[in-house]
């Protein structure tokens, strides 16, 4: 399986609350939903559904978790809707205990071995595994040569702050592009593979 990392970010790398205002107020963070304003449904719309329906499951953190399960679980009915329920669901937590998990095909991640875990199903036979939103996670696995393939949304604002998914150590990643596309209100959907993928 591939593990694919899937964001909308600002132009100055920040990824932290994209969706709404009290998604993620960490560090005093008063830019929530600042995407928004450039989410183009006929472009960036097109871009969730391939990337969904390419995949065999999906990871979160706890935050983005919990997110997304207070969001997708109630809106039944609609294709994307339910692809996002049906598909397996793996999350990183150190809180969250397995009862927790209440959106269906929600499994727990071991707390002392998320990576070891998350190579472990990269190892297996499949598609890919799409991890969205959740920085923390993101930069472990991007720091723990896991990633595959990014499918980054760059929006053309600078926020000036926040969480970012790329490790700030030292180490150089080469990437690959794979393709590129502009929405109509100036997004730039690119999509990078690692250069030893």
């Amino acid at each position: 399986m591939r593990i694919v990392i899937s964001e909308f970010m600002s132009l100055d790398g920040v990824v932290q609350a994209p969706g709404g205002p009290q998604e993620d107020t960490d560090g005093g963070f008063a830019h929530g939903g600042w995407s928004m304003p450039y989410f183009d449904e006929d472009t960036m719309g097109a871009v969730f559904d391939e990337v969904v329906a390419a995949a065999d499951a999906l990871l979160f953190g706890r935050r983005t978790w919990q997110t997304m399960a207070a969001a997708w679980p109630g809106r039944a009915g609609d294709p994307f809707a339910d692809r996002m329920n049906e598909l397996p669901k793996y999350v990183a937590s150190r809180t969250l205990g397995q009862d927790d998990l209440t959106w269906n095909n929600s499994t727990l991640l071991p707390a002392d071995d998320v990576l070891g875990a998350v190579g472990r199903l990269r190892g297996e036979d499949g598609r890919d595994v799409v991890l969205m939103g959740s920085p923390t996670l993101a930069r472990a696995l991007i720091s723990g040569a896991l990633v595959d393939e990014y499918r980054l949304m760059i929006e053309p604002v600078l926020l000036g702050g926040g969480k970012r998914i790329f490790p700030d150590d030292g180490q150089s990643k080469g990437l690959e592009l794979v393709s590129t596309s502009t929405s109509n209100t100036g997004v730039h959907i690119c999509t990078y593979r690692s250069a030893t993928a």
